[in-house]
């Protein structure tokens, strides 16, 4: 088989495990939580701590991720992720327990660190290794992808499914995307040289850049976290707009499938950091749409919006903590991830909080996007460090 051939069996791998075990284990929880709040008895506290446990999984998993430089044992955990988004999946379906939901929701979030850290990790190392463009926008194409495909099938099967009957369709659903995510990617080799013999070499960024840009990414995580899992049920709680929080779910991950492969090319013409500025300029105003109307095209406008970019800036900055580290993708990758992965636990916990006072999930908007522009100003402040570390050199 030639190495063009294997490329894309290896980004069909990468795409099917970041569906598996991003979309599957963990997206599908936003639109299932209005189905539970009303068939299950889920309240909507329990609901948003259920977030911020799955995102405490995460977190888990993206510190073991930063902490293994072994190729094969990163292998192994992310085939270990694998079983895992299918296990705690079909837990959602077997009991109405909320510590079951809990330990379902912590392990699902070990199994999405470990797609989107190990998994894009060996994706990037193998694509490196054999002298192909340093680009992860085709592989991450399957967060977006995991987004729409539960979002048409809760949409879908809600009609003649009650909740759990839905959940064990998406445990079947992930054993059919788990055969490629196992099979079409390669055992890694536990080695720093390409396959023409010429040895990786690490980048690593100044102390101040790196710690600016993880503040930035930390902002990041805020504005993502509020609408990636709140988004149907704020939907659901606007006037008039009962019933079209899935349709909106759909358009983020619609929007998010082509999003990552756009802004590849973005970043090639204006380069990573301008790229990231402008993603996130416009990141501000899908989330903050729905403040200013609660008419339905305002907030699938927003759906698009976010879609488009929240997905580009994770493809972007861990694009850019990969190349820093050829010979350890996930080392600059895990210090990111952790950064936004606090960000991902404190917010919903804080809305977990308030919610029960404000009677919603609305009022996180006005901190996703207070943390977005302020996130946006750093990114800013990132672009002169770099620009005077160039003039330096």
């Amino acid at each position: 088989m030639s190495y063009s051939t294997q490329r894309i069996k290896v980004l069909i791998a990468g795409v099917c495990s970041l569906t598996l075990m991003m979309g599957v284990a963990r997206f599908a929880y936003t639109p299932m939580l209005p189905l539970m709040q009303a068939q299950a008895g889920l309240t909507t506290e329990q609901g948003a701590w259920l977030a911020s446990i799955n995102y405490l999984g995460y977190l888990s998993g993206v510190l073991i991720s930063a902490l293994i430089s072994n190729m094969q044992l990163k292998d192994r955990l992310y085939r270990i992720g694998i079983v895992l988004a299918i296990v705690t999946t079909l837990m959602m379906a077997l009991s109405t327990h909320w510590l079951v939901w809990s330990v379902s929701r912590y392990f699902a979030g070990l199994s999405s660190a470990a797609g989107l850290m190990l998994g894009s990790g060996l994706v990037l190392n193998w694509l490196m290794r054999h002298h192909f463009r340093s680009e992860l926008g085709i592989h991450f194409a399957g967060i977006g992808m995991g987004i729409f495909v539960t979002s048409v099938l809760v949409d879908q099967l809600q009609h003649g499914f009650v909740w759990d009957q839905q959940w064990l369709w998406l445990t079947a659903v992930g054993l059919v995307l788990a055969i490629p995510a196992w099979f079409w990617l390669p055992r890694p080799k536990d080695s720093h040289m390409t396959v023409g013999g010429k040895a990786f070499e690490d980048r690593p960024p100044g102390t101040l850049f790196l710690r600016v840009f993880m503040a930035a990414y930390f902002c990041a995580g805020i504005g993502y976290v509020v609408s990636a899992t709140f988004i149907v049920a704020i939907v659901e709680q606007l006037p008039g707009l009962q019933g079209e929080g899935n349709l909106a779910f759909m358009l983020v991950g619609l929007a998010a499938i082509p999003a990552t492969v756009i802004w590849d090319r973005v970043a090639r013409v204006t380069g990573d950091l301008n790229a990231l500025i402008i993603a996130s300029l416009l990141h501000i105003v899908g989330i903050g749409l729905p403040l200013l109307s609660n008419s339905l095209l305002p907030v699938l406008l927003s759906a698009l919006l976010f879609g488009g970019t929240f997905v580009g800036i994770v493809s972007l900055v861990l694009t850019m903590a990969g190349r820093y580290y050829p010979s350890r993708p996930a080392k600059m990758m895990g210090r990111m991830t952790f950064s936004y992965s606090i960000a991902q636990i404190l917010a919903p916990a804080l809305i977990a909080v308030t919610a029960k006072a404000q009677a919603g999930y609305s009022h996180g908007l006005y901190l996703a996007t207070g943390a977005m522009v302020i996130g946006t100003v750093l990114l800013l402040i990132l672009k002169r460090l770099e620009s005077r570390t160039t003039s330096a050199s």
